[in-house]
């Protein structure tokens, strides 16, 4: 691996437990227009644009026009549909992965109480 003179190169481990451990309770989430979508989350990494935790939320939908920035995501375990304006709807479950681009329009709705590795970048 080449690197900078000077530079500190870091390495961060989110292990099991951290995957699927206590999160932090943030409450209902903005904007929601069905169900009662309870959030939960932790952050473990944030440097130059780019976001890595885990989210989870209880059942309920929202909208979310023109997204701001790229999203990764992995779900460990759960049911959402995601309808992407315009589209037919996707159901995705523990194990499936996707991207939400940056000016991505749709809608989330969970069906199961969802948890998913999330990595967020705000480039294209």
């Amino acid at each position: 691996m080449n690197s900078t003179p000077g530079m500190l190169t870091t390495m961060v481990v989110a292990d099991r437990g951290d995957l699927q451990g206590e999160l932090e309770r943030k409450g209902l989430r903005p904007g929601y227009d069905a169900g009662s979508p309870e959030v939960s989350s932790t952050q473990f990494y944030a440097s130059s644009g780019t976001r890595v935790g885990v989210w989870e939320c209880t059942p309920g939908g929202w909208h979310i026009d023109n997204r701001p920035d790229t999203e990764t995501m992995l779900l460990l375990k759960g049911h959402v549909r995601m309808t992407t304006d315009g589209e037919e709807s996707v159901e995705l479950r523990a194990g499936d992965m996707f991207v939400l681009p940056r000016g991505w329009s749709g809608r989330w709705d969970v069906l199961v109480t969802t948890r998913k590795l999330y990595v967020v970048t705000e480039g294209e």
